[in-house]
């Protein structure tokens, strides 16, 4: 009988519970994965809170991202089979699909296989951080030259858009509030590192880029951050807001965004997972880095299964440089 970690109220970490759950049949599109690794993501601690853009249907399953190797798949599955190693792409809704198991479903859409060069640990860590940071190329156009701005930069996407920055030709600057993630983050690729506790944002992209400032700014954050990041911004540049991070009320910027030309863009995965065409695209760009090496996810630490409690709270501790994982026996 499949063990899955599910919370029957919300609230903080201990609320999740491992429950035996007899196997249910699948359904057209479906797959049945053995999972052998799994990867948290914030929006997981926010769904769990109560906090999320959805509320949990009770006792709730959780998780976007599971990797391992494909047990069973249901009627009308094209191009998956018993044996494959697969990994799961965010973009379904946790209200009816969860990752956090040792045996899960999931519909086979949101599936990519896993190259051999990859391990599962790796392929759990992948999908979520550099389909975010995608946006970049498939809305942003990021190009060879490009100056990128990218804040909040230790966290999995700011590192994911980091290593695209550089697969593409692009220039990243990180941002950081931690001193002691500086050197982390120039060893992660970025050219610079603007650590904001410390230093003024402004000044600093200015001296950066000799006064021009930054082509694409990547920013999770937002709050009152967001006036000082257009102060940054190149004219012409392109303004992606991906979450928020600060929950302070955001001061639009009004006068610099129409003195600078500014575009800003909003973003969720269903721009990309909904349309069909665009998901294979970038399945197959992201699975094509990851094969070559030009993709390698950091990995911040790795939990038994019978941790995730403790992964949680490690994920709310914000003292992580890249990916939390959890490995399933």
């Amino acid at each position: 009988m499949p063990t899955l970690i599910r919370f029957h109220k919300t609230g903080g970490p201990e609320v999740l519970q491992y429950d035996q759950v007899p196997a249910r049949a699948l359904q057209s599109g479906e797959i049945r994965l053995k999972v052998e690794a799994i990867g948290l993501n914030r929006a997981e601690v926010m769904f769990r809170a109560g906090q999320y853009v959805e509320a949990p249907v009770l006792p709730s399953m959780l998780g976007y991202e599971a990797a391992g190797v494909i047990e069973e798949v249901g009627p009308d599955v094209k191009g998956l089979k018993p044996g494959d190693r697969a990994a799961s792409i965010p973009g379904f809704s946790m209200t009816r699909y969860g990752a956090y198991g040792d045996s899960v479903v999931l519909p086979a859409a949101l599936m990519a296989k896993t190259p051999d060069r990859v391990s599962s640990i790796e392929a759990a860590a992948s999908w979520m951080q550099y389909c975010t940071a995608y946006m970049l190329i498939e809305y942003g156009g990021m190009k060879r030259g490009d100056t990128v701005l990218i804040t909040a930069a230790a966290s999995s996407v700011g590192l994911a858009a980091i290593q695209l920055a550089n697969v593409v030709g692009a220039r990243p600057i990180a941002t950081t509030r931690n001193a002691d993630k500086v050197q982390a983050l120039l060893e992660a690729g970025a050219s610079a590192v603007i650590n904001t506790k410390e230093s003024n944002l402004v000044e600093q992209m200015r001296q950066l880029t000799n006064g021009k400032g930054a082509d694409i700014i990547f920013d999770p954050v937002i709050g009152p951050q967001l006036e000082a990041l257009c102060e940054a911004a190149a004219p012409s540049a392109q303004v992606f807001l991906y979450g928020l991070l600060d929950p302070r009320p955001v001061p639009f910027p009004l006068i610099t965004a129409l003195t600078k030309d500014l575009t800003f863009r909003t973003y969720k995965m269903s721009l990309l997972t909904g349309n069909p065409e665009r998901l294979e695209h970038l399945k197959a760009w992201i699975t094509q880095q990851l094969e070559s090496g030009a993709l390698k996810p950091k990995i911040a630490r790795v939990f038994p299964f019978k941790q995730m409690v403790e992964a949680h709270r490690y994920m709310e501790s914000s003292e992580q440089i890249g990916k939390i994982v959890v490995s399933v026996p």
